[in-house]
């Protein structure tokens, strides 16, 4: 069994909203055959509490506008590791201290992951390749 659709657009999601907010390491995990609890985990990481919480406030909001609210939050007072469960999906955000620490992809390294391209970072990298580099003459075409 691997994660419902509904699943799958709500990891998306997620995962697009935390790194529209400079998660690093944005991955999804498909944890439904190990797991009856959730169908996936979204795992971000941030350098620092201030940006967990700012990635958690972003992924809760463009979630929202989903119509989608977490049942539950974890973590909130320390901003090290917060938790989000949305039932389908749980999304992970921690200090990178923290993600090494406790390496969720290792513990569930025999999950297959979902693909997740980062929206913006592709359109950031077509726009620099299509602006001349340093040095480089432009015509007025």
């Amino acid at each position: 069994m691997t994660a419902s659709v509904e699943a799958r657009e709500t990891a998306q999601l997620a995962a697009q909203a935390a790194a529209d907010k400079l998660a690093t390491d944005v991955s999804i995990v498909d944890v439904s055959d190990r797991l009856a609890i959730t169908d996936a985990f979204v795992l971000a990481s941030a350098p620092n509490e201030r940006q967990v919480q700012a990635i958690v406030d972003e992924v809760e909001e463009r979630l929202r506008q989903h119509g989608i609210k977490p049942v539950r939050r974890e973590g909130m007072a320390e901003s090290r590791w917060v938790l989000l469960d949305f039932v389908d999906v749980v999304v992970h955000v921690q200090h990178a201290e923290e993600r090494a620490y406790y390496a969720l992809e290792r513990l569930w390294k025999d999950c297959p992951t979902i693909p997740f391209v980062d929206r913006t970072a592709r359109g950031a990298a077509a726009t620099s390749a299509d602006a001349p580099s340093a040095g480089e003459e432009t015509t007025g075409r």
